[in-house]
């Protein structure tokens, strides 16, 4: 048998064990207060907010870096056709350095590099370029 009290109600109905008891059946029973609901609720939202915030933020971040590399591929897309546009009058090596040079729209590419030109160079310097193995450019410096 069982050491638990078993309580009833003023009428003789039974309402159970006193130790599942939800009021507080003698005066040394511990105090049950009441669980504000609102409040749980409340910062249950606040925490589902913040950690959507910040996950919002990391993709942000996400995306702005990719976004980025967008850019950079697109610039060196831009690079690599006036290069290819360009009067190439020496088969470029891979992983030599080159200075793609533009005069009235229309494009170069030397060796000479633009601090090497002097003063009497009228080409404009575009960008300091590397080939690489895949026969694209790598842009190492703009203007």
């Amino acid at each position: 048998m069982s050491n638990e009290k078993e309580t009833y109600n003023e009428d003789g109905s039974y309402i159970g064990s006193a130790s599942l008891s939800p009021i507080p059946l003698s005066v040394s029973s511990p105090v049950i207060k009441a669980e504000d609901k609102n409040k749980i609720r409340a910062n249950a939202v606040e925490a589902m907010h913040h950690y959507a915030q910040q996950e919002m933020a990391m993709l942000k971040k996400q995306a702005d870096l990719i976004m980025q590399q967008v850019r950079d591929i697109e610039e060196r897309l831009k690079i690599s056709e006036q290069i290819y546009a360009s009067d190439l009058r020496f088969t470029p090596v891979v992983n030599q350095v080159y200075h793609l040079y533009e005069k009235e729209n229309h494009f170069t590419l030397s060796l000479i590099g633009p601090n090497e030109w002097g003063k009497s160079s009228k080409m404009k310097f575009v960008a300091s370029v590397k080939l690489l193995g895949d026969h694209s450019w790598d842009v190492i410096k703009k203007a």
